[in-house]
């Protein structure tokens, strides 16, 4: 088989993947401070070098280069803009840190903050898991307590009772693996973020860092990338048809 039609082959699954990468970006442009997801490629030798039969930089043949492969997928943890709503139960961070919630035995962190409160007074995420504060205790408030707010510290002030958030960051961005539901779980532990430095605001939200223009022009990109490669894998695969069919005749 011709080398150039598994190479040509490669890079269409490549591309294939980064195309899936850019859908879920898209699918998540109203989410909450999302964040986009960026797949990373990687050139590879010519399989004789990958083998350990050849080395690079020869100049032979064998040093041509073996086209392209998925290395990994990272995520930009570029902040969203933010948007005002007024309610009282969302909160944007700016700068470091990520709020913390318990998923049944787990803390995760995340940076959406569309919080809201159940009718015991517990402040939840969308899907229902506690937003931790200092101490990792759920943050609680008083239905009946009256008005409530959340500073630019992160303290939840109703009253004469105040809880602040927990808001924490890891020691590395590489260090946050994405769990699903806007999650993320740290490979190591998470240190709280100290409330000098913190920039909480209450009545806002981050909202998705994902460019619709930007996604749709690598959409775009990417999919002449896919057709380009199957094209040529169609060339190989009429210069081998022709190539057999002389050699019958002969």
């Amino acid at each position: 088989m011709p080398y150039g039609l598994y190479i040509s082959a490669e890079g269409a699954q490549v591309q294939s993947r980064r195309l899936e990468v850019i859908a879920n970006n898209i699918a998540n442009v109203d989410t909450v401070g999302f964040k986009r997801d960026l797949a990373v490629m990687q050139s590879r030798y010519a399989e004789a070098i990958e083998r350990g039969t050849a080395s690079p930089g020869t100049g032979t043949i064998n040093d041509v280069g073996g086209g392209v492969q998925f290395h990994e997928t990272v995520v930009d943890f570029s902040p969203g803009p933010l948007r005002k709503t007024g309610i009282s139960s969302d909160v944007a961070l700016q700068g470091d840190g990520f709020f913390v919630v318990q998923k049944g035995q787990e803390r995760l962190l995340t940076r959406a903050g569309n919080f809201r409160l159940t009718a015991a007074g517990d402040l939840v995420t969308q899907q229902g898991y506690a937003v931790l504060g200092e101490g990792n205790s759920p943050v609680k408030v008083s239905p009946t307590a009256g008005p409530w707010e959340i500073d630019a510290s992160g303290s939840v002030t109703q009253g004469s009772t105040k809880q602040d958030l927990l808001i924490a960051k890891p020691a590395s961005l590489g260090d946050l693996v994405k769990v699903g539901e806007n999650l993320f779980r740290s490979l190591t532990d998470a240190k709280p973020v100290a409330p000098g430095e913190r920039a909480v605001s209450g009545g806002y939200l981050e909202m998705s860092a994902v460019q619709p223009t930007t996604e749709m022009t690598t959409m775009i990109e990417t999919s002449r990338l896919i057709e380009a490669n199957i094209n040529v894998m169609k060339a190989h695969n009429q210069m081998l048809e022709g190539l057999i069919g002389r050699v019958l005749k002969a």
